[in-house]
């Protein structure tokens, strides 16, 4: 049973560490110099973090990121200053937990520790990456505030019982994971919008024209799919961002043919992923973001369709715009004349 909960103890420090190292580490020392919690033999190492030098330098330490974490911007540059010290600190906090035990186990510990600590700062990353798409404040301070109580709670459930504590954190690694691909997608864009509207074209020098050419491959795989044999009329390249069986973070083109058919076209690995969006009669709406245009295409029934174009390219999305909502306007010109 020493061997469960010790097990149980290094991998659920390890977690917590990936969201939090310093109030991990600060919290932990805490409980052991004040007596808070009788640290058994098999866990005797951990009371290292007990030391008043500890305690302090971990607790300036969450001092700074507390306040760090909650402006936009400057935590997602905390979280990648911190993407290996997090993973490290969470490896030496299950060394200290494993304690004597024979120097293979430790080191397998310290890896699936270091592996845990990292997949968690990656969700917590990704999250707050996401969220400073709006620069507004409270996102940030509710995702910090939040953080900090997981951090919290989960301390105090290693406290009353490890092993549940264990279970817990691999159930939500195991999520973490199953996730991951659409975070890392959500990462991905995100951090592409933020590059190029850094480094995109200045005001009044942004993409005007529409192209009507797209990559061969997702012209054939369209082609293939037999959705129309009409000319493109134009290709927009944008970022999926949702809608009815349209993953969001996919890099494509937003493409419309002459017969007024209307598809987004992603390129993959084995097989270009395309969407047909219902153009008949649906609205459009454009939206100026802090990252990005967005272009919403909301059909008479269902769900709306959302693109993301780069911060640098408003007339161009303006020019898409009129260009999709065409179609609608001849259609009705044409029935009214019947």
């Amino acid at each position: 049973m020493d061997v469960l909960q010790t097990l149980s103890v290094a991998l659920g420090l390890a977690t917590l560490a990936g969201i939090n190292l310093y109030l991990t580490v600060f919290v932990t020392g805490m409980a052991v110099q004040f007596g808070w919690v009788l640290l058994p033999p098999h866990l005797h190492d951990l009371s290292v973090l007990g030391n008043p030098w500890v305690i302090a330098i971990s607790g300036a330490l969450y001092l700074l990121e507390f306040f760090a974490d909650k402006v936009p911007l400057v935590d997602t540059a905390n979280d990648a200053l911190h993407t290996f010290i997090r993973p490290l600190g969470g490896a030496l906090l299950a060394v200290l937990a494993l304690g004597e035990a024979d120097p293979a186990v430790k080191v397998i510990g310290a890896l699936l520790a270091g592996g845990a600590a990292l997949t968690a700062h990656a969700a917590k990353a990704g999250a707050r990456l996401m969220a400073n798409v709006s620069p507004e404040p409270i996102s940030n301070i509710s995702l910090s505030l939040g953080e900090d109580a997981l951090v919290l709670g989960g301390l105090g459930l290693l406290l009353w019982n490890p092993v549940v504590a264990c279970i817990l954190a691999i159930l939500f690694l195991g999520v973490i994971w199953a996730m991951f691909p659409r975070l890392l997608r959500g990462m991905r864009s995100t951090g592409w919008l933020a590059w190029r509207k850094l480094n995109g074209p200045s005001a009044g020098q942004e993409t005007t024209k529409v192209q009507n050419e797209l990559p061969a491959t997702c012209l054939e795989a369209l082609r293939r799919a037999k959705v129309t044999r009409e000319p493109v009329a134009f290709a927009a390249r944008c970022i999926s961002d949702g809608g009815p069986g349209l993953p969001k973070g996919h890099f494509g083109w937003l493409t419309r043919f002459e017969d007024g058919s209307l598809f987004f076209v992603a390129p993959r690995r084995r097989e270009p992923m395309i969407a047909e969006i219902p153009l008949a009669g649906a609205t459009i709406e454009r939206e100026s973001r802090f990252l990005s245009e967005k272009l919403r295409v909301t059909p008479t029934r269902g769900r709306a369709y959302d693109f993301a174009f780069e911060r640098g390219h408003r007339r161009l999305v303006d020019e898409v715009a009129r260009e999709l909502a065409e179609p609608a306007g001849k259609e009705l010109e044409a029935a009214a004349a019947i």
